[in-house]
């Protein structure tokens, strides 16, 4: 068992001028906390807040990173201990953090943000109205390397999953789309594919603005797509106003011409059929492939 006298000795060495003994004392601290929510605890009652977050713009950038990498270990233990850096503007702190670093620097920040936002709607609204979508995304479209785009792919999955609210802020940011593209990257690692997949998943699920799902609807493969239909089927039969919308927007047509595809998977189907008996039949038949032609077949066969 760590003494708490000694990480007591520690904690104030985190802002020792001499950057190579930072750097010791954040990776000693965090290999403390990272084993049981006890030791982490020790290690936040050393009174380690807010000199840490300090650190998170220090010179060196090892030490910068190390101090991430903490903060990322004591996050992800329990509920209060996120509650607590969010408390001591933690994860503002982290979002600077995100958006002043490169490459592997910004995996431990990247990764505590999705913790934390992982155990409530509130912690996960505090990341967002402080703006941490915006690097998240960023690290999603530009990082060269597929863990770190996986890693913000499942932290934006972490924020987003909560409520309607939370999946609006997402759909507003354009994330929907670019979690798309980073799936149908033929380029993708499976573990980025996956990560992107599960995150698609769980935040359309609570979206329920079908206007940002609406262009979805175009050039999105089937995995992804029943998703963005299941949302549909669920919407559209309780409100009026995004029938409307579904059928202006062009995608009760797109719809008819997905059910035309033979291989639909049976989820699919069914989602489509459901959408399809909200409407009256006619508009339905109006919007088919082929309508055209099997009402001038109408016609000749009146002599018209």
């Amino acid at each position: 068992m760590v003494d708490a006298g000694a990480v007591a000795y520690l904690a104030p060495l985190i802002q020792h001028p001499d950057a190579k003994l930072k750097r010791q004392v954040c990776a000693a601290l965090t290999q403390i906390s990272k084993h049981s929510v006890d030791l982490a605890e020790v290690v936040v009652e050393a009174e380690i807040f807010p000199k840490l977050l300090s650190t998170l713009k220090d010179m060196d950038i090892t030490v910068r990173k190390n101090a991430a990498t903490l903060i990322r270990e004591i996050s992800k233990h329990t509920p209060e201990l996120a509650r607590f850096i969010v408390n001591a503007s933690g994860h503002a702190a982290l979002i600077d953090y995100i958006n002043e670093s490169k490459g592997n620097n910004r995996l431990p920040g990247i990764m505590a943000l999705g913790y934390i936002g992982a155990f409530s709607d509130t912690l996960a609204l505090a990341i967002i109205v402080h703006q941490g979508i915006i690097p998240l995304k960023a690290a999603l479209v530009n990082e060269p390397e597929d863990y770190i785009k996986a890693a913000a792919a499942w932290s934006l999955g972490q924020l987003g999953r909560h409520t309607s609210d939370h999946a609006k802020a997402l759909a507003q940011a354009d994330v929907f789309r670019k979690l798309i593209e980073v799936f149908n990257d033929k380029k993708s690692s499976d573990d980025l594919k996956q990560k992107s997949q599960r995150a698609l998943k769980a935040v359309l699920s609570k979206c329920t603005i079908l206007p940002a799902l609406e262009p979805l609807l175009h050039n999105t493969p089937q995995k992804i797509l029943k998703y963005i239909l299941q949302q549909f089927a669920k919407v559209l039969p309780n409100d009026p106003s995004a029938r409307k919308s579904f059928v202006t927007s062009g995608g009760l047509q797109k719809i008819q011409e997905l059910k035309s595809d033979e291989e639909n998977s049976i989820d699919l189907i069914e989602y489509i059929n459901t959408i399809n008996g909200v409407f009256p039949a006619e508009i339905v038949q109006y919007y088919s492939p082929g309508y055209p032609k099997t009402l001038l077949a109408k016609l000749d066969d009146n002599n018209v």
